[in-house]
Formats: structure tokens, sequence, C-alpha cells
């Protein structure tokens, strides 16, 4: 009975394991995105988190779409709050569910790169 008490403990604590790094921390896509930036805003109670939104759109429109995103790196951060209201290429990483430490949103930056095109 202690034997499949430890089996069905150790099977248990695999599923979770691989259920929080599935969801957590496997990537589900990366790419990029090209639009206006927005903002870029410091948020959370607990831990604070770099939060953006950009349009996807260089040029005006009368609806453009929303992209929101985190940012986990401060340089980073710092460097896309100069770009603020600007033609940018942001390259991200996608998960499948958020984590309070990383950002609200599924989209974390990773890099950019400043639109020729303003």
């Amino acid at each position: 009975m202690k034997r499949f008490l430890w089996s069905a403990l150790l099977i248990i604590i695999a599923f979770f394991a691989l259920y929080i790094y599935w969801f957590y921390f496997n990537v589900y896509s990366d790419g990029e995105r090209k639009g206006t930036l927005v903002k870029v805003s410091q948020k959370g109670n607990v831990f604070k988190t770099f939060e953006g939104e950009m349009w996807l759109s260089c040029r005006q429109t009368v609806n453009p779409e929303k992209f929101l995103f985190s940012i986990s790196d401060k340089a980073l951060a710092d460097s896309l709050s100069n770009l603020q209201d600007q033609c940018v290429e942001l390259d991200y990483r996608q998960y499948r569910r958020a984590i309070p430490w990383r950002g609200d949103t599924e989209y974390l930056i990773v890099g950019f790169k400043k639109s020729p095109n303003n």
C-alpha cells in the first residue's frame, strides 16, 4: 500500500510540474508587431511590472487594434518609454498564462527597433 501511495504521489507531483511548465514557462509563440507605441507604465500592488500599449498601425486610423504587453527588463522599458508616439517594431514571446511577477499579459517584450517609417 505504501508503494502505491508513493507512486500516486509522484505521478501527481509530475503532473503538476508539467502543468506549471506548459502553461507558465513554455513559449507558445514568438514574433514581432509593428505600430505606434502609446504608453509604457509601471503597475502592480505587490509585484511592480512594466505594462505597455501599442496601436497596430503607424498611420492615423479611426479605430486601431490595441496590443497590450508586459516588459520584464527595466532598461528595455526605459528605452521604450522614450519612444512613445513613435512607430516601433516590438519582438515578443507569448506564453499561455501570465505570472504576476512577469506582468499582466501573456505577451512579454524581449526587444525592439525603431521603425524607419515614421
